[in-house]
């Protein structure tokens, strides 16, 4: 989508939609007691989908900055929400090998991340990460691509919106996760300890919220795409 009229209009409902859902929390961050998970999380890939991976993210990020006056919506997810705007817009629009770089460079970084990352402190947290990867690079992905746009079936098209938003937000909860690790260390002193504690506490968690995100984005999407695509906005 060109920013034109229709598109600097869309992009601003949807960077003040988006603002508002910032304010309703849904999960609490674990190792910070203060922010949570808000409801944005489930309408960023959606407007990825509808604006594309770059009004999309840009979107979010206005979207974002305004949501951080809230009091629950944090800096990591602001940068959570660019990323799955970014991806489930990139994949969308066909461009799968975008999304497949961002997802795997923020793969490596947050893994990598010296000191706290879960490669040095506990691999098995990322398990579910590279299973969406692995997702993401198969015919499967390929197939929703595919059926997202063109499938006369509902059930399907749910199907395909449901994967597409999964590895999203998956990519999100990457991107989210890396900000925690640069909030820790080195701009502050992390304890290490307390860091691993992190990560086995959401090793099960965090698979269980991005479906459950993913889900409610799917809900969201198939509607909003359908209605704005019969009126032949997206």
């Amino acid at each position: 989508m060109s920013m034109n009229t229709r598109g600097l209009a869309l992009v601003t409902s949807f960077s003040a939609l988006y603002a508002i859902f910032c304010i309703f929390p849904i999960f609490q961050i674990i190792g910070l007691s203060s922010r949570a998970i808000t409801a944005a999380a489930v309408m960023a890939p959606v407007i990825g989908v509808i604006l594309g991976p770059y009004m999309g993210a840009f979107s979010t990020a206005v979207g974002g900055a305004i949501g951080l006056s809230t009091g629950f919506f944090s800096h990591i997810s602001l940068v959570a929400g660019v990323a799955a705007a970014f991806c489930a817009g990139s994949l969308y629009h066909g461009r799968r090998d975008l999304c497949a770089l961002t997802y795997f460079s923020l793969l490596l970084l947050f893994g990598f991340c010296p000191f706290v990352g879960p490669v040095w402190l506990y691999p098995p947290l990322m398990w579910f990460q590279i299973i969406g990867f692995v997702v993401l690079i198969s015919p499967l992905q390929s197939w929703t691509i595919k059926n997202m746009r063109n499938t006369k079936s509902d059930t399907t098209r749910g199907l395909s919106f449901f994967i597409t938003f999964l590895v999203s937000t998956l990519a999100g909860q990457i991107a989210g996760s890396f900000m925690f690790e640069l909030t820790l260390w080195p701009l502050f002193t992390a304890d290490v300890n307390s860091v691993k504690f992190v990560w086995q506490a959401t090793t099960f968690l965090y698979p269980i919220e991005r479906v459950v995100i993913a889900l409610a984005s799917t809900l969201i999407g198939v509607a909003l795409h359908k209605t704005l695509k019969s009126e032949s906005i997206s």
